[in-house]
């Protein structure tokens, strides 16, 4: 009997691209989003990837309780993985109490769904920006926690607490797994689904796309004196599909009892680190496009340089990234030109 799969935050940048993966490797996904931060477009670029023209789509605020017990009473759920969540580090310094209210109601309503259940499989979308700015480089899960350089970062580390609590107090009934990605990039080979930011979009790759295709006049660098080889921060940017087959390999572990522990944690990156500059040098040179680009002032809640030790979950979960960064940045672009030509 095939297991089902939800996906809060389904319509999203990463939540689509985790349901073209786990519908392609044999599971039943339900999609629920409340199309705060997307639109229908993700829903329906899954449907044409994996011709699935029955898929499940429910609208759902996940701070809204009822509902969210109502999607769990509906459908057979085994695992849930939980995206719904604002996400940009600079709005949630500026906007810290709209951030809290969003990012730990949703996921309290979704663990207390889970436990009325009886019990579920929980896969939770977490973040590097944990570990804060750390002492030391790479990290890997054992790498200590630091304060989080933004409410976003806090939000991320006040989820992992309450779902290790959950698991803890639910006897087996509930388990977990924390996945800290790191900087997910690029888009679908198939170029039907990608990142759609609202407005001004708060993360690199989608302002260098916008920037190259004339849509914005100029590119932003924040920050050109940062103790690094070239003056900007260092990241594992690691490809969308990539990530999203990790999600794939999380919850098999979960359906399949190759759990650990009840409460597990993940790095998901690439575990090679690249500057933002590097960066956008590799993008102009992969798609031969000139970059209009300038340095300005550090933006507040960004360390230096943090990358991934992903050797846990390349030996544990049987996981690893694939994907070359040229690959990645083409995919990127190829997207920006289909939303263009849908535009046209």
């Amino acid at each position: 009997m095939k297991k089902t799969v939800l996906v809060s935050g389904g319509a999203g940048f990463i939540g689509s691209h985790v349901t073209v993966e786990l519908i392609q490797a044999g599971y039943d996904v339900v999609m629920a989003d409340n199309f705060s931060n997307c639109d229908r477009s993700g829903y329906e670029g899954v449907k044409q990837i994996t011709g699935r023209e029955d898929l499940p789509l429910e609208e759902v605020d996940f701070c809204n309780a009822a509902q969210v017990h109502a999607l769990f009473a509906k459908y057979p759920i085994d695992a849930v993985i939980h995206f719904a969540a604002y996400k940009a580090v600079g709005e949630s310094v500026e906007k810290p109490v709209m951030y809290y209210k969003n990012n730990l109601m949703s996921f309290l309503n979704v663990l207390e769904a889970a436990q009325e259940k009886g019990g579920c499989n929980v896969l939770f979308s977490s973040s590097a920006t944990v570990y804060g700015e750390p002492d030391a480089v790479p990290v890997t899960e054992k790498t200590p926690r630091k304060p989080a350089t933004s409410p976003y970062g806090n939000t991320k580390q006040m989820c992992e607490d309450i779902l290790r609590d959950t698991v803890k107090a639910s006897g087996g009934t509930v388990k977990g797994i924390l996945l800290r990605y790191f900087n997910p990039i690029g888009a679908h080979p198939s170029a039907l689904i990608g990142e759609l930011p609202r407005g001004v979009p708060n993360n690199l790759v989608p302002y260098i796309t916008q920037t190259a295709v004339g849509k914005r006049p100029c590119l932003n660098i924040f920050g050109n004196d940062y103790p690094t080889p070239d003056g900007t921060c260092l990241r594992d940017f690691i490809d969308i599909v990539d990530l999203a087959k990790a999600h794939v390999c999380a919850v098999g572990r979960m359906l399949e009892g190759k759990m650990k522990a009840d409460c597990e944690v993940f790095n998901i990156g690439t575990g090679r680190p690249l500057s933002v500059l590097e960066l956008v040098n590799a993008f102009e040179k992969v798609n031969g496009v000139k970059l209009n680009y300038k340095f300005v002032p550090r933006r507040a809640g960004d360390v230096v340089s943090i990358w991934a030790d992903p050797t846990l979950a390349n030996t544990e979960m049987g996981w690893k990234a694939t994907r070359s960064i040229e690959e990645t940045l083409k995919s990127a672009w190829e997207w920006e030109l289909h939303l263009k030509n849908q535009q046209q």
